[in-house]
């Protein structure tokens, strides 16, 4: 995951009327635009294609947080099948065992 150094305020990010959907083929043609208002405003943006949504334009500070969302999911995960699991050996273990 890159850093993201500019955060846009939660605020300023979210419509309160949630995201703006669109066509594929107005988005193709409003393309640049739709690039600034994302980019410069936060905003997000779906496209749908024969009325079912088919993705979504957001910002990167968005996307970075939907990656740190994941990556915290992840650890979560991990750590549950970690503590779950009797049969793990010890890392020190394993590395005397291969004169590591």
């Amino acid at each position: 995951m890159r850093a993201v150094s500019r955060v846009i305020p939660a605020a300023k990010a979210r419509n309160a009327s949630g995201p703006k959907h669109l066509s594929t083929t107005r988005a193709r043609r409003e393309f640049a635009e739709l690039i600034n208002r994302v980019a410069y405003s936060g905003e997000r943006i779906v496209l749908e294609r024969r009325g079912k949504d088919v993705m979504a334009l957001v910002s990167v500070d968005d996307l970075a947080l939907l990656e740190k969302i994941e990556d915290e999911i992840d650890l979560r995960e991990a750590r549950k099948r970690l503590a779950d699991r009797e049969d793990l050996v010890p890392w020190e273990d394993v590395k005397a065992k291969l004169g590591l």
